[in-house]
């Protein structure tokens, strides 16, 4: 399922239990709209959508130079983060390598 961040107050709670993809994304950019179709695919992880232009303080916090970017969280820990797009089968790989 993909949500969208409404308010910065709500990241930690809905980072905090299970596997959850944070997208780093802003509306202008074009790769984060070619990722963006992939991340509307995947069934098998909720995932976080947080738009930089309305999120800077977030983006900053977790060091976001260059979007996307990819942040995989286990039970409110980043495990993994990539910059830039990434295909559903390279983001698949990495899904299991966190949950095994």
């Amino acid at each position: 399922m993909v949500r969208y961040l409404e308010k910065e107050s709500d990241f930690e709670d809905l980072v905090e239990k299970g596997v959850i993809l944070v997208d780093f994304f802003a509306e202008w950019c074009g790769p984060c709209k070619m990722l963006s179709s992939v991340l509307e695919e995947i069934d098998y992880m909720d995932i976080l959508k947080i738009d930089t232009d309305k999120f800077p303080h977030l983006a900053q916090r977790f060091g976001v130079m260059s979007i996307p970017t990819l942040c995989f969280y286990k039970d409110g820990l980043m495990m993994q983060k990539e910059i830039g797009y990434r295909t559903p089968e390279e983001i698949k790989e990495i899904y299991k390598k966190i949950t095994d």
